[in-house]
């Protein structure tokens, strides 16, 4: 099990993000996890370009999310994200989105590491 990592991105929230009410689309969450997730990605070890290059790769194989309150249109909001557990051939994640200090949404993931050919494959050393 690796040592907790964690980093936060910050995000306006854009006019496409929204459905007709200025109320950011529930599909939307995931997408700013995955940008959370690859920054902390890139801070812990390398870019994910770099990564696929060396052959490595992530499908997300569970995805949680929990929906408090609604972000709505030109807010500011913060998206907290930390590694809770590396190990085998797994990453899993937990996320927290804030508007200020309000919890507005959670949510978590788990990764599996793949080869090239889509089979799974243990964590490369620099991310075990």
């Amino acid at each position: 099990m690796s040592t907790q990592v964690s980093t936060s991105i910050e995000v306006r929230v854009r006019y496409n993000d929204c459905d007709p009410m200025r109320v950011v689309h529930h599909s939307v969450y995931p997408v700013w996890f995955e940008i959370a997730r690859t920054e902390l990605l890139r801070q812990r070890a390398m870019a994910y370009r770099e990564m696929e290059e060396r052959g490595v790769f992530f499908v997300v194989t569970e995805l949680n999310v929990r929906y408090r309150k609604p972000a709505r249109y030109d807010d500011v909001i913060r998206v907290e994200v930390v590694e809770k557990y590396t190990g085998g051939v797994k990453i899993q994640h937990e996320y927290q989105v804030f508007r200020g200090q309000e919890l507005l949404v959670e949510g978590t993931t788990t990764l599996v590491c793949v080869s090239r050919d889509g089979k799974p494959q243990r964590l490369p050393e620099f991310l075990a």
